[in-house]
């Protein structure tokens, strides 16, 4: 399980989450440490800001990492999808020949890895009923890019009587580290007021808002007052 900057420093909830589903569902679960070293990162703040370099040596030392599992051919899960995106597209323009080909081969979202694990029927997964009615759903942009916002959809689906709802949104308006910055806030809520911040205001009180995108959630947060989760928590809260 590849934990990125983001759950490992500041939303750890989320990588605790996945890997007791991931557990539950009878997986052993690696975690991206090296020991006696800092964890590994996928270089996409580095490369958003436009250091190029540093984002290319930080991919190598992942790729370093990640590689003698992908070659065993365990999966690599992510849990951010700029993070874990970056392993599917980025890292093969870095140069670094059939290594990054066999990585973006194994990178898989959390979601993806469950569907293609129950479509194969390896998935023992029990969950129960929780007490929402209703999920909002609301895709990172690089799902969107990916085509990965449907397996969201499908694990969603597995929870007994959970209705899925799909906001249909462009970007949240955070874009990286654009919707950060002071000279970008009006821009940022502008992009968050075209449709997303006024679904999730008129969502019910019964409804959870799903976003896998850590700065998705923190604009929602910020512009609508409402908590969104990680899918990867919904499923704990449902296991059986």
């Amino acid at each position: 399980m590849f934990v990125d900057t983001f759950n490992n420093y500041m939303e750890g909830d989320n990588a605790r989450a996945a890997k007791r589903v991931l557990e539950a569902a009878g997986y052993e679960v690696h975690l991206n440490l090296k020991q006696g070293e800092r964890p590994l990162c996928c270089g996409r703040t580095y490369l958003s800001s436009g250091q190029f370099d540093k984002a290319k040596a930080e991919a190598r030392r992942t790729l370093d990492h990640l590689m003698p599992f992908v070659q065993r051919g365990v999966a690599i899960v992510g849990l951010e999808p700029s993070c874990l995106l970056s392993m599917r597209d980025e890292f093969l323009q870095y140069g670094f020949g059939e290594e990054a080909h066999e990585l973006a081969q194994a990178a898989c979202l959390f979601e993806e890895f469950l569907v293609k694990a129950r479509e194969v029927g390896e998935l023992p997964l029990e969950l129960k009923p929780l007490a929402y009615r209703r999920a909002m759903l609301h895709g990172h942009c690089h799902q969107k890019a990916f085509d990965a916002v449907r397996p969201i959809e499908q694990v969603l689906s597995w929870i007994p009587g959970l209705e899925v709802k799909t906001i249909e949104s462009s970007c949240c308006g955070m874009a990286g580290s654009f919707g950060y910055e002071a000279e970008h806030y009006d821009a940022s809520m502008k992009m968050a007021e075209l449709s997303l911040l006024p679904a999730i205001r008129e969502a019910d009180d019964d409804a959870v808002v799903v976003a896998d995108g850590t700065s998705c959630r923190h604009q929602i947060k910020d512009g609508a007052g409402r908590e969104a989760i990680h899918v990867a928590r919904l499923l704990e809260q449902a296991l059986a």
